[in-house]
C-alpha cells in the first residue's frame, strides 16, 4: 500500500497443515504439500526483528476487530509507529480477504502487498485444532519495519480471518516500507514454519517473556540445516542429509523432554486426570471376566449403534461391502464344492455367511467385523475331506462331532481368558502364515489350469461336435456288454466318457488370466491419476465384480467353446442332494459313525479353532488399532465365543464355519471411517453401528436366488479371483520384501529399521529362517499328516521367542519383527501401534 487511503485484501498464499502448501498465482489453485525449505536471511531478518518488536501474552481479547486494535496501541506504546500512521496500520489489519467465495479463484499476481499464511495444529490426540495467523506486508507510509508477536489467552474464532473459521491461538504481523531491506514473503514463510514446528509451538504457548520466545528461534535455528549455494545435481546427493537431521531432531528432542515448570499451564485440551484405557486383553481373574467386560463395554452403546446407521456413507458401505463379501463367498464356495466333492458349495456358503452374520452383527460386540470362509479354512476342510476318505469315514458327520468339540473348547477357553494369548502372536508366525495362505492360493490356481488342459489337452483331431443339439458339451455314454463264461451272464458296462472339446483350455487360461489381470489393474487404477477421484476409487473398489462380470460376457459371447460353468442347485437345495440334507444325522447317514470317532474328533475341533482363534483374534487386533479412534470396545472374548459357538452348531446343519474376514473387516472399517478435510487428512472418527453388518448379510442370503446369474460364471474366471487374492495378499508382508531383497543390491535396499539397523547377512539369516519354516508347513500341508498343520504353525511361536537374545540380539528383533506399524526405538519418540498386517483373504 502506498498510502493510508489505499484499499487492499489480505490474500492467503501459504497454509501448513503437518506441511506447507503454497499458492499459484498463475494457475489459481494451491499447490501439493512440501517440506518447508527457508532461507538462512529469512531467519536472521526474523530472530533480529522479534528481539525489538511487540509481544503480547495471554491476550484476552476474542475479536478480530479488538485484537488489532491492541496490537496497533502496543505499536504506538513502543513507538514501533508513529501516532499518525495508527488509523492506517489498523484499517490494514481490518482488511478482509478477497471477497470471492473460492480463494483458487482469486486473480493475484507475484507482487501482492498484503499477504497472509495460516497454520493448523492438532493440540492432542482428540479432535481439537487450533490455529496460527500470520500477517506479513509492504505499508510504504511506515519508516520501518515492526513485528508484533500475540498468545491469545484462550483460541478465539476471529471472524473473516480464515478461509475456515477454527480456533486461532498465535497472531504475528510484520509490516514495513518496502524500501527496507527486508523480504515480507520469505520472512513471514519463516514465521509460519516455527508455528508448524510442534517443539516451538508448545514453547511459545509456554513462553512468559520475550526472551523465552527469541530462545525458542535460537533452537529452531540450531536445528536447521544450511545448504551451501553449490549446484545439486541429482536427489541422491541429498541423502547424507536425513540422517544428520535425525541426529540434530534427537539431540533437540532429548533436551526438550525435561519436565515442564510446575506453574506453567498444560496444553493438552483432554482431561489429564481420566484415567487411561482399559486393555481388552488383560486377565480379570474371574471365570468369563473377559466376555462379561466385552459386553458391558459395548451394549450401552446398543441405541447409538442403530441411530449411528442413520448416514448416507453407511449406505455407501453397504453396497460396497456386499460385493466385497459375495465375491469370496462364490469363489469359495466353488472352490470348496470341488474339493470335497460336493457336498457343500455355493448355497451351503451363501446361507452360512447370511444366517451367522446377521447373528452376529446383532449381538458382536464388535460388529464391524465380517465374518466369512477364508484361505486357511478352505486347506482344512480339504485336508479333513481327504483324511475322512481314506479312512471310509462319512465326512459330513464328521464334521459335525468337530463342530461339538468346538463348541465345548471355545467355552473353556473363554471361560479362563484365553485371548491374552493374542499377545504371543508376532509378525514372525504371521508373516509365515500369510505366505502360506498366498502361495497356497497361488499354487492351486495353476493347478487346477493345468487339470484343464489335462482333461482338453491341444490335439490335432477332436470329435465332431453336435452343435444342432441344446447342449453340444454333453458327454458321450458308452455301454459296453461283457459276457461271463463261467456263468453265462451278461453284463452291460455303462461308461461316461467326457471328450476333450477344442479350445476349452486356451478360453479357460484366458478367462482366468483376464480376471486376475483387470482385477489386479483396477486395483492400481484406484490409486493413479486418471479421472476424477471419486469416479477411480468407485471403479478400483469395485473391480472384482468388473473383472468377473467382463469374464461372463466373454464367454457368453463365445458359443463355439465350452467351459465349466459354477454348480448352483435351484433355491435352497444343498449342492448335493443324493448324499445329504439340510440336517445331518450325528451318528450317520448312510452307515453308522463309529464311537471312538465320536471322542478322536476333538483333535481336528482343536485344529479348527486354532485357525479361527488366530484369524480372529489378528482382525480384531487391527479393527481396534488405536489410531482408528473408536469408542466403543472390542469384543476378543465374547466375539471369539461367538464366532467358534455358532460355526459348530451349523455343523449339524452341514454348512461351513466361519471367521472374522480380515482383509474384508479391514475395507469394511475404511468404508465407516470419516476422514477430516484437508491436504493431509486424519481419521476423526468410524461409524460404530451394527446396520451396515445385518444389510450386507441379509443381501448375501438373499443372493442364493440369483441361480440364474450365478450358473453362467466360468470357473476359470473365479481361479483368476483366487489367484488375485494370493498375489495381493503379498503386498505389506515384510517377509516377502525380505525375500526379495535376497537377489537385490544393498545399495537398493529400503530405508527401512530391519535394512539399515541389521546387518545385511544377518536380516538374510533371519529371512532364511521364515523361508525354512514356510517350506516344512508346505511338506506337512502336502503329506497325508496335513491337519497337524496348525500345530506346526504354533511351534513357531516358541522358536521365535528361543532366537531372540540367543540367535539374535533384542535390538535385531525389534527391527526385524515389530509389531508396531513403525518400528520405534527408545531415544526416538513415537508411540506403540498394532501392527496392520496383511492378513489371508
Amino acid at each position: 500500500m502506498k498510502d493510508q487511503k489505499e484499499e487492499k485484501s489480505w490474500q492467503e498464499t501459504g497454509r501448513w497443515e503437518g506441511h506447507e502448501e503454497r499458492f499459484d498465482p498463475q494457475a489459481g489453485v494451491w499447490g501439493s504439500s512440501h517440506i518447508s525449505y527457508l532461507t538462512f536471511k529469512s531467519l536472521i531478518q526474523l530472530r533480529r526483528s522479534m528481539n525489538t518488536g511487540v509481544t503480547i501474552f495471554d491476550l484476552g481479547e476474542r475479536t478480530l476487530a479488538s485484537v488489532a486494535e491492541k496490537i496497533v496501541n502496543e505499536m504506538v506504546n513502543k513507538k514501533e509507529i508513529r501516532p499518525g500512521d495508527r488509523e492506517g496500520v489498523l484499517k490494514s489489519l481490518l482488511q478482509n480477504r478477497s471477497q470471492s467465495d473460492d480463494p483458487e479463484n482469486q486473480a493475484l499476481t507475484d507482487g501482492v502487498d498484503l499477504q497472509k499464511f495460516s497454520v493448523k495444529e492438532r493440540t492432542d490426540e482428540s479432535d481439537h485444532v487450533e490455529a496460527s495467523m500470520v500477517l506479513v506486508g509492504a505499508l510504504d507510509f511506515l519508516e520501518r519495519p515492526t513485528v508484533t508477536f500475540v498468545r491469545l489467552k484462550e483460541a478465539a474464532v476471529l471472524e473473516s480471518a480464515l478461509e475456515t473459521p477454527m480456533p486461532v491461538r498465535f497472531v504475528f504481523v510484520m509490516v514495513g516500507p518496502t524500501k527496507a531491506d527486508m523480504n515480507y514473503h520469505e520472512t513471514g514463510r519463516a514465521m509460519a514454519a516455527l508455528l508448524a514446528d510442534k517443539v516451538f509451538n508448545q514453547a511459545a504457548f509456554q513462553a512468559k517473556s520475550a526472551r523465552e520466545l527469541t530462545d525458542a528461534v535460537a533452537d529452531f535455528m540450531d536445528c536447521s540445516i544450511v545448504i551451501p549455494p553449490t549446484e545439486i545435481q541429482n536427489e541422491a546427493m541429498l541423502t547424507p542429509i536425513i540422517s544428520f537431521q535425525k541426529k540434530l531432531l534427537k539431540d533437540r528432542l532429548q533436551s526438550s523432554s525435561a519436565p515442564p515448570c510446575q506453574e506453567s499451564s498444560p496444553r493438552r485440551v483432554s482431561d489429564s486426570a481420566a484415567p487411561p484405557p482399559e486393555d481388552p486383553l488383560s486377565r480379570t481373574g474371574r471365570p468369563f471376566g473377559g466376555m462379561i467386560r466385552d459386553m458391558k463395554k459395548r451394549y450401552e452403546h446398543y441405541k447409538s449403534d442403530i441411530t449411528d446407521a442413520l448416514n448416507a456413507q453407511v449406505l455407501a458401505a453397504v453396497i460396497f461391502i456386499y460385493f466385497a463379501a459375495l465375491s469370496p463367498a462364490i469363489t469359495f464356495g466353488g472352490l470348496l464344492a470341488d474339493k470335497v466333492d460336493n457336498m457343500m458349495g455355493v448355497p451351503e456358503l451363501l446361507i452360512s455367511t447370511s444366517i451367522q452374520g446377521i447373528i452376529f452383527c446383532f449381538i458382536a460386540a464388535q460388529p464391524i467385523l465380517v465374518i466369512g470362509f477364508s484361505g486357511p479354512l478352505l486347506v482344512f476342510e480339504e485336508a479333513f475331506f481327504a483324511f475322512c476318505q481314506t479312512q471310509g469315514i462319512e465326512y459330513i458327520v464328521g464334521r459335525v462331532w468337530v463342530g461339538l468339540w468346538l463348541v465345548i473348547i471355545v467355552v473353556v477357553i473363554v471361560a479362563f481368558e484365553g485371548s491374552f494369548l493374542v499377545r504371543f502372536i508376532s509378525r514372525f508366525t504371521q508373516e509365515i502364515f500369510s505366505i502360506l495362505i498366498s502361495l497356497i492360493f497361488i499354487y492351486e490356481t495353476f493347478a487346477k489350469l493345468a487339470r484343464i488342459f489335462q482333461a482338453h489337452p491341444l490335439i490335432m483331431n477332436y470329435d465332431h461336435v453336435n452343435s444342432t443339439l441344446e447342449n453340444p458339451w454333453l458327454p458321450t455314454v458308452v455301454e459296453e456288454l461283457v459276457y461271463d463264461n463261467a456263468t453265462g451272464n451278461t453284463t452291460v458296462v455303462v461308461n461316461t466318457i467326457k471328450p476333450p472339446y477344442p479350445n476349452t483350455a486356451l478360453l479357460s487360461m484366458c478367462l482366468m488370466l483376464g480376471c486376475f489381470f483387470i482385477a489386479f489393474f483396477l486395483r492400481q487404477f484406484k490409486n493413479g491419476t486418471f479421472l476424477p477421484g471419486k469416479i477411480r476409487r468407485l471403479i478400483g473398489d469395485f473391480g472384482v465384480p468388473i473383472s468377473i462380470f467382463l469374464m461372463i460376457v466373454v464367454d457368453y459371447s463365445i458359443n463355439d467353446t465350452y467351459t465349466q460353468k459354477l454348480v448352483v442347485p435351484k433355491g435352497l437345495m444343498v449342492s448335493n442332494p443324493a448324499k445329504r440334507g439340510w440336517l445331518i444325522n450325528p451318528f450317520g447317514e448312510h452307515e453308522t459313525f463309529p464311537v471312538w470317532l465320536m471322542f478322536a474328533s476333538c483333535v481336528p475341533a482343536l485344529l479348527v479353532f486354532i485357525l479361527i482363534f488366530l484369524e480372529s483374534q489378528i482382525t480384531t487386533l487391527i479393527i481396534s488399532k488405536p489410531e482408528r479412534k473408536m469408542v466403543k470396545g472390542s469384543g476378543f472374548h465374547f466375539d471369539l465365543l461367538i464366532l467358534v459357538a455358532m460355526g459348530g452348531c451349523s455343523a449339524i446343519f452341514g454348512v461351513p464355519w466361519l471367521s472374522a474376514a480380515t482383509v474384508r473387516s479391514v475395507t469394511h472399517a475404511n468404508a465407516l471411517t470419516v476422514m477430516s478435510k484437508g491436504p493431509k487428512p486424519v481419521i476423526e472418527k468410524v461409524m460404530e453401528q451394527r446396520i451396515s453388518g445385518i444389510v450386507v448379510a441379509l443381501l448375501v442370503g438373499v443372493s442364493i436366488l440369483m441361480e440364474p446369474i450365478l450358473k453362467l460364471i466360468p470357473m476359470s474366471a473365479l481361479f483368476g479371483i483366487f489367484l488375485y487374492m494370493g498375489v495381493t495378499s503379498l503386498n505389506g508382508i515384510q517377509l516377502w520384501d525380505r525375500i526379495l531383497l535376497l537377489f537385490i543390491p544393498k545399495k537398493y535396499h529400503p530405508d527401512e529399521p530391519y535394512a539399515t539397523r541389521v546387518s545385511t547377512a544377518r536380516m538374510h539369516f533371519f529371512t532364511i529362517i521364515q523361508i525354512v519354516c514356510l517350506v516344512i508347513l508346505w511338506i506337512v500341508k502336502s503329506s497325508p499328516a496335513s491337519l497337524a498343520l496348525p500345530f506346526i504353525l504354533i511351534l513357531t511361536i516358541p522358536l521365535r521367542m528361543l532366537m531372540t537374545g540367543r540367535v539374535f540380539t533384542r535390538l535385531e528383533m525389534k527391527c526385524l519383527d515389530s509389531d508396531d506399524a513403525k518400528v520405534t526405538f527408545e531415544e526416538e519418540p513415537g508411540q506403540d501401534v498394532y501392527y496392520e498386517t496383511q492378513m489371508p483373504l
